[in-house]
């Protein structure tokens, strides 16, 4: 989806013609998969099967879900998100095992679109590489004013965030005195145990915030339905 596409601009999740928009967009994710069956990409789906699940989900992570703005120095300013962020999220109200799916930079994409519908007046998301292990910045500037470092880990469901993993946000945060708070945001779970180790409880959660696979669906889920009313 091109970044002129108005289905990119801000306000059409409050928009009353939003409901219309998405249907549009899906009929032309259809037609676009409807072009892959007739290539034989696809194989033998069938375009009604793909109307009725909602977009095809391979086609759905291929999809642009922010739009950006300028280029600062530590990444790209997300100015609001797409219609398929929250086509991607309804995907994982149906199938919540879909989350290990998504690609693991468009997860990071994802996630900076919710600091950007949660409000934050300015998302960074840092490029691919070089990064220094932070995905997303997240600034409230003003009276009050708070930085947020998110690491975001893509892992399958039996892959756990280990104590170590844990430590080195803690480094990063050290180093960034800056900062006000780092998250560990992760598709899978952490160790066990790991939020009563007492070398990391103490930061907890006002310093340091560990959110597991189901906390971030709870979390996007949550912030799409606020945005849809």
């Amino acid at each position: 989806m091109a970044e002129t596409d108005p289905a990119n601009l801000d306000w059409l999740p409050q928009d009353s013609a939003m409901p219309s928009i998405v249907e549009q967009w899906r009929q032309q994710q259809a037609r676009h998969v409807e072009v892959s069956i007739s290539a034989g990409v696809v194989g033998s789906a069938t375009l009604s099967a793909v109307l009725a699940a909602g977009p095809y989900p391979d086609v759905l992570v291929q999809a642009a879900v922010l739009q950006v703005g300028d280029r600062t120095k530590g990444g790209q300013l997300v100015e609001g998100v797409a219609i398929a962020w929250f086509e991607i999220i309804r995907q994982l109200d149906k199938d919540p095992e879909f989350l290990f799916k998504i690609p693991w930079r468009k997860l990071e994409e994802i996630v900076a679109g919710a600091y950007q519908r949660e409000g934050w007046p300015e998302v960074v998301l840092t490029p691919r590489s070089g990064d220094g292990g932070i995905d997303v910045i997240a600034s409230r500037p003003g009276v009050g004013a708070i930085r947020i470092f998110d690491q975001i880990k893509a892992y399958n469901s039996g892959h756990v965030v280990t104590a170590e993993e844990v430590d080195a946000m803690l480094g990063v945060l050290q180093k960034n005195p800056n900062v006000s708070k780092g998250v560990i945001t992760t598709t899978g779970r952490f160790a066990p145990g790991i939020e009563k180790d007492s070398g990391l409880a103490a930061y907890m959660p006002y310093r340091l915030e560990l959110k597991n696979g189901l906390q971030l669906r709870e979390w996007l889920s949550e912030l799409a339905r606020k945005n849809r009313t």
